[in-house]
């Protein structure tokens, strides 16, 4: 294993090394620091309980009031759709300037982000199976699998939004930051809607609205509307403000992340206070852009930055993965450390272990699957609108597996969704993606 670790380490080393001086590093370290806290957020949160034989998958914000405030630093979706806008207009501009086309483009896209999540499904399928043939009750498969598939609802909605980057990106071009406040006017209404005139089905919406106007932002920090101290805290202030006013005044709950038992949630759908919560975090982290790239100047942070970065889409998708097969482990083995009440000091005491064994079963995972994201263009060209109709498949089928799990009692053979479980598979493969090879069509 150290030798493998070290190897990493030479191979990011060397990547490091040829990195050119355009290069804003501070976009792959922000990327990297959110896979971070996604990481141990869902570690702390997840609280599985067994009494009696019994398990009960809960979490901690269920029990401690309190930690519902540290969701305003360990949800840091916005940021990843941040460095999304910034990234995807780099890339797709830079692939306008060299000539290629929207399918090329999104081919290459779609490749790194489909062929990861397909060998998670499927390694989840095979479990389901051996679950099912087991006599493991489909309720309990299905509540383990969507636990552990929580990740994937990020990266349906990601795609989504890059679907529509020659838009988006056009719109940025055309109005700049007016095609930001039009989403934020967009979203607001929206909330209006879902909340006072109890238009519930319009509440999704806001996965448009919210996250293309944050991924917008990103296009604006790359034009420099966002970057400096001066404007940087101008917009940190603006939604703070924002932020406190909706949850002490307005109907809004504390918790950025779904809590079970309350009415409203601030993720699913997304609401406003979310988008708030976009501006905290863009203005805080850009107004120290500055000194932070000087540092990532520096061979080792770099260094570091481009190791993580290199298997960022394994770790993110794979670390609830990993905890659950351990809290499975556990609770095969006699409930061994499940039976402490989640929340008391007895299970707080009990954490740095528990973070250390989910870190242990991470890293076979990443250097197991890690390959499937290393996919690379150089196929036939797929028309642009079966790339697009593809990813729609599966990302459909991506959303309803994070919802409910890859098993529902009486949904089928072993109480598989097996038409669910299959969207993803036949999107991508509409979509050229072959998670098998090491190249996809371009």
């Amino acid at each position: 294993m150290s030798r493998n670790r070290s190897g990493l380490w030479s191979r990011a080393g060397a990547v490091a090394a040829q990195t050119p001086a355009s290069r804003n590093r501070y976009v792959d370290f922000l990327r990297a620091l959110s896979i971070g806290a996604v990481v141990i957020g869902h570690w702390v949160m997840a609280a599985p309980y067994a009494v009696g034989g019994e398990i009960t998958l809960s979490n901690l914000l269920e029990y401690q009031p309190w930690t519902r405030w540290l969701t305003w630093v360990f949800q840091v979706m916005p940021i990843f759709f941040l460095v999304g806008g910034y990234s995807n207009g780099v890339s797709w501009e830079s692939a306008r300037n060299r000539g290629q086309g929207y399918a090329e483009w999104l081919a290459a896209r779609l490749g790194r982000l489909l062929g990861p999540v397909l060998a998670l499904l499927a390694i989840w399928v095979l479990l389901g199976v051996g679950m099912g043939l087991r006599g493991v009750d489909a309720t309990l498969v299905g509540g383990l699998s969507q636990m552990a598939l929580i990740p994937i609802w990020f990266l349906a909605v990601y795609i989504m939004v890059v679907l529509v980057v020659p838009l988006t990106y056009a719109a940025w071009r055309r109005y700049g930051m007016l095609s930001f406040w039009m989403l934020v006017g967009a979203a607001i209404v929206d909330d209006v809607l879902f909340l006072a005139a109890g238009v519930s089905a319009v509440g999704w919406l806001n996965y448009a609205f919210i996250w293309v106007a944050v991924h917008q932002l990103g296009y604006a920090w790359r034009d420099g509307h966002t970057a400096g101290l001066r404007k940087g805290a101008a917009w940190a202030v603006a939604g703070g403000v924002a932020l406190v006013a909706m949850v002490t005044l307005g109907p809004y709950p504390v918790s950025m992340v779904s809590v079970p038992g309350e009415t409203i949630s601030n993720s699913l759908p997304p609401k406003l206070p979310m988008l708030a919560l976009a501006l905290v975090h863009t203005g805080l982290l850009l107004s120290i852009e500055g000194p932070m790239r000087r540092w990532l100047e520096r061979a080792v942070p770099w260094t570091a930055t481009v190791l993580v970065n290199g298997m960022i889409m394994t770790i993110f998708l794979w670390h609830l993965t990993a905890a659950t097969l351990i809290v499975g482990v556990a609770f095969l083995m006699g409930d061994v450390g499940l039976g402490v009440a989640p929340g008391s000091g007895g299970w707080w005491a009990a954490r740095p272990l528990w973070l250390a064994v989910y870190a242990l079963a991470l890293v076979p995972c990443a250097l197991v699957f890690g390959r499937f994201e290393r996919a690379r263009g150089g196929g036939r060209v797929l028309p642009g609108w079966r790339l697009a109709i593809g990813a729609t498949l599966a990302c459909a089928g991506l959303a309803l597996v994070a919802l409910e799990g890859v098993a529902a009692p009486g949904a089928g053979p072993l109480g598989l969704r097996l038409w669910v479980l299959a969207l993803p598979f036949a999107g991508a493969a509409l979509a050229g993606v072959n998670p098998l090879s090491r190249t996809t069509p371009a």
